[in-house]
């Protein structure tokens, strides 16, 4: 259903409802191992070989995630035992996709997020860092697929921290040929289906401006213009490289998929928009030149089809699978033979080899056989209303076998802050709520997918409106008797360990534990230490969170590192050493602030981590820290 390179780039970057929880006795869950919900995969992130020939998968070796390659039968099915071609074992690979006879992956060192792209050759399993350049960050592009068997496109920052400029890179020799060199404020590059780059995206963070040309010898020509709170995010052209879809917002208040002029910027052509949430993604067959589906997020990710043909292929899989979320991962060139997964709230992924020729579905492997759904929770869709009368929406999660009532709850804010929550398997979620808690997580003001009016309405709101909006979910929770108020805790990672860390500072009687997970303490250091590669666009984020100079009122009233006298709950700080998003500095000194005060702190620091605990051993360590931190200050009774 995806073009291979939609792939390649997806491997690297229904109204909610009002729901009563009023359920009859049923039989409580036994206690899980928790190495089982933060253990590695079994297997997973499968693919397809372009010829067919192979399939590609990715399994733990020494406790980090490795690609292996199987052979594919006459029959199109797997065969013999799976080679391993990469032997990582310092941090898992990131993402992976083939090329031709070889595969290209992406890792960074110690979660610097300075990734480098490496090349494997399956036949004589050597390997080659083809942007092997210190404090650089390299993703790639443009694989090329069917224009160049050895040459990929990727954008570095390796001549300027701040910029990234494109390369065209042989991946047999390492040699690389600046494609287009960046002027000073492109944050973003598009080629057509020849491979050229043909748009520029460039930002001074409060506006954008896109830039096209007709072939990569011209200029660019500013086309369109927007402010901050608008947005045209440009996907790919026309078949004939003549037009340019996007993602638009600029007419409208939910983002819709068009059709533009890349000489005029003129919208040409709604292709499909929904009245209810932003339309964001779209992907074609490129062996057939058509598109076959657009996708958004309701309360679950849902498919608007273009194509018969990918329609009646996604249905078959449906019909046979049942209940599930799925998405056609991989395919070959000849687009007869995909690799699809299914998943849902209480399943983390199973995966098929689908041969469309044979019209056969293969089962390949349970990514966590030891999980059984039944013994899992359930995942629900909720709204509440904000006080100033703005529609929240989010999703509980309940203790399997609970009655809904007086339960204990972890408010789990999601980081961002301009993403989302989803509905679907979230190993954190149900480990909680098999510890006996509920878990309530929360799609605040500023969450991507609801709309430009919503999202604006979370600009200069950090510790405030978009604060509220959790306080109020909690409080709707008390209202419904859903939550025992003397025994609600709050824990988020990054935008979410800034909301936990107002939380307990803004509302002090609210909580009664606090886990921070790599947040963000004081809006002034965080701006001062963010990523180089962020600074292009740090007008912006003065512009949606606060200026450290025309705003310090409002900066330092948000910062609850300058409110620890108020904070008595009892708080765990987990942190990545190497960081580059939220310096370690922002738990730093948070932690001495409430120590110099007298609050019991507890605080875990990881050497070989950055922006979250990605190593097993680590992750292994922060749970066991946090459901005995959660225990004691919530007095929960562990099942079984």
């Amino acid at each position: 259903m995806l073009s291979s390179r939609a792939i390649a780039m997806r491997n690297l970057a229904l109204p909610l409802l009002v729901i009563s929880f009023l359920c009859g006795p049923r039989l409580l869950a036994s206690e899980i191992p928790l190495k089982d919900f933060f253990k590695n995969p079994e297997q997973g992130r499968y693919q397809v070989s372009p010829n067919g020939n192979y399939l590609s998968s990715m399994k733990p070796w020494k406790n980090r995630m490795n690609i292996f390659i199987q052979k594919l039968s006459e029959d199109r099915l797997p065969i013999g035992e799976a080679k391993q071609v990469t032997f990582v074992k310092d941090r898992d690979i990131s993402g992976y996709f083939w090329k031709e006879n070889y595969l290209l992956y992406m890792k960074d060192k110690g979660g610097d997020e300075n990734f480098h792209v490496f090349r494997i050759d399956t036949s004589t399993d050597s390997e080659k860092d083809l942007t092997p350049f210190d404090k650089t960050r390299a993703s790639v592009l443009d694989d090329l697929e069917d224009l160049s068997p050895t040459d990929i496109l990727v954008q570095m920052n390796k001549r300027n921290p701040q910029l990234f400029d494109v390369y065209r890179v042989n991946i047999l020799t390492g040699e690389m040929t600046v494609v287009a060199e960046n002027p000073g404020k492109v944050e973003g590059w598009i080629t057509d289906h020849e491979g050229k780059v043909r748009v520029a995206v460039e930002s001074d963070g409060l506006k954008t401006k896109i830039y096209t040309r007709a072939k990569e010898k011209d200029a660019f020509k500013e086309v369109l213009q927007f402010d901050y709170k608008q947005n045209f995010d440009p996907l790919f052209f026309t078949f004939d490289n003549k037009y340019l879809y996007g993602s638009s917002n600029l007419t409208r208040d939910k983002s819709a998929i068009v059709k533009i002029d890349p000489k005029t910027g003129k919208e040409l052509q709604v292709l499909y928009q929904n009245p209810e949430v932003d339309v964001e993604g779209m992907a074609y067959s490129k062996k057939r030149k058509v598109l076959t589906a657009a996708e958004y997020t309701t309360w679950k990710s849902e498919y608007h089809f273009f194509d018969k043909l990918s329609k009646k292929r996604y249905q078959r899989v449906k019909k046979e699978l049942g209940d599930f979320e799925y998405h056609f991962t991989s395919q070959n060139k000849e687009e007869d033979l995909f690799t699809v997964v299914a998943t849902s709230d209480k399943t983390r992924g199973l995966y098929y080899l689908y041969d469309a020729k044979k019209d056969r579905l293969t089962f390949l492997t349970d990514v966590s056989p030891w999980l059984k759904a039944d013994q899992l929770a359930e995942m629900k869709p909720v709204q509440y209303r904000s006080r100033d009368g703005l529609a929240i929406h989010g999703y509980l999660t309940l203790p399997k076998g609970s009655d809904g009532k007086n339960l204990p709850v972890i408010v789990n804010p999601h980081g961002g802050p301009w993403a989302r929550d989803e509905w679907g398997f979230d190993p954190e979620v149900q480990f909680l709520a098999n510890r006996g808690y509920a878990v309530f997580q929360m799609n605040y003001r500023g969450s991507t997918g609801y709309g430009k009016s919503f999202f604006v309405k979370s600009f200069k709101q950090w510790g405030k409106k978009m604060q509220d909006d959790i306080t109020d979910g909690v409080k709707w929770l008390i209202a419904k008797k859903i939550a025992d108020p003397k025994r609600v805790a709050i824990y988020g990672g990054s935008y979410g360990g800034y909301a936990t860390l107002a939380g307990i500072a803004f509302t002090p009687d609210l909580y009664a534990a606090a886990v921070d997970y790599v947040g963000v303490s004081n809006l002034f250091t965080f701006m001062d230490t963010i990523p180089p590669y962020w600074r292009t666009g740090i007008e912006k984020l003065y512009a949606m969170v606060g200026d450290p100079k025309k705003d310090q009122e409002l900066m330092r009233a948000a910062s609850p590192v300058f409110h620890a006298d108020k904070i008595k709950t009892p708080l765990f700080v987990a942190q990545g050493a190497q960081d580059p998003r939220v310096n370690i500095n922002e738990s730093n000194q948070m932690v001495e602030s409430l120590k110099k005060k007298g609050v019991k702190v507890k605080y875990m620091v990881k050497e070989n981590e950055g922006h979250g605990f990605h190593n097993e051993e680590n992750r292994f360590e922060f749970y066991e820290a946090m459901e005995a931190f959660f225990k004691e200050h919530l007095g929960v009774k562990s099942p079984g």
